[in-house]
């Protein structure tokens, strides 16, 4: 019996836009895998992000539903909730249903919780999250997911963007994928939390984490889709490779979590959860609510070694 391939979907390129036109999904169909049947889900794009109602966070989850939102962040790589007023702790216990929570090495904490982190902008301390990354990918082990909370929030302003890495990888030509599949670059946090530190809390904390080699396209552990794994905060340099052709290199790789075809944006409101799958995306935190003041709570948990 012969059976013949499917024929590839065609790639549009109008010679002007910076991706090509192109259908997102990696099989061209944005349905979801299975019905969601214990909560409501209202998808925000065509691959990232979705709107969960119906779930209280602040109360313990059940296991079919935990299974479900995990399913859904595994397909929408973002969820967002709305109305849900937590203490610390219950912030903290949410995310242990989906492993350990971190206590992060170089952020504030919320008092008397150490896992979770707590984001304070405004005039006396202007926000810095205002650059595409991935959470701590300068760790041996990243974490899989992060959840933040909105405490308070400006009026105007302050929102969160997020970036599909596996619709960004898809969307390379594909002598660029074969040129970086099987390509690690360096991950380090010396060039961004290191500069704060005098030299001795430098030298233990490089002792802690020293620098880290990750592929540059990563394979997500659970769903098998290969995702570009480097960021503008953390990612180094490419070993192999010239200092020239490294730089270019990277700086196109970083350049493509820009593109709006790959990104979901949230407007934040009191009472606003994101959690976010860490493997899969990148984001970026708008600077534009300055000298206003802005307090996110933040749980990371802990992940495996990429590969």
């Amino acid at each position: 019996m012969t059976t013949t391939s499917p024929p590839a979907r065609p790639i549009f390129d109008n010679g002007l836009s910076a991706v090509p036109v192109r259908e997102l999904s990696p099989n061209g169909d944005y349905t979801p895998s299975a019905p969601y049947t214990l909560f409501e889900l209202a998808a925000c794009s065509p691959t990232i992000g979705a709107e969960i109602a119906g779930v209280d966070l602040s109360r313990p989850l059940a296991d079919d539903v935990q299974a479900e939102l995990h399913r859904a962040l595994l397909e929408w790589k973002v969820l967002f909730f709305r109305n849900q007023h937590l203490t610390a702790e219950q912030h903290r216990d949410l995310a242990q249903r989906w492993g350990t929570p971190e206590v992060h090495p170089f952020l504030a904490k919320a008092d008397g919780v150490p896992e979770v982190v707590r984001l304070t902008r405004g005039a006396d301390s202007p926000a810095v999250e205002n650059v595409w990354h991935s959470d701590a990918s300068f760790e041996t082990t990243p974490p899989m997911g992060s959840i933040l909370r909105a405490v308070h929030v400006p009026d105007i302003g302050g929102d969160t963007l997020w970036s599909d890495m596996g619709a960004a990888y898809d969307g390379l030509t594909d002598d660029l994928r074969a040129r970086i599949d099987g390509l690690s670059a360096v991950h380090d946090f010396t060039q961004t939390f290191g500069r704060q530190l005098p030299p001795d809390e430098l030298a233990r904390q490089q002792e802690r984490f020293p620098a880290v080699a990750h592929p540059v396209v990563r394979t997500h552990p659970e769903t098998g889709r290969k995702l570009l794994y480097v960021n503008r905060i953390f990612t180094a340099h490419i070993p192999g490779l010239s200092a020239e052709e490294s730089n270019a290199l990277l700086e196109f790789l970083y350049d493509q979590a820009r593109h709006p075809e790959y990104q979901v944006r949230l407007r934040w409101r009191p009472g606003t959860i994101a959690f976010w799958d860490n493997r899969a995306t990148q984001h970026y935190a708008s600077a534009d609510y300055y000298p206003h003041t802005r307090i996110m709570e933040r749980v990371t948990i802990l992940g495996d070694r990429p590969y």
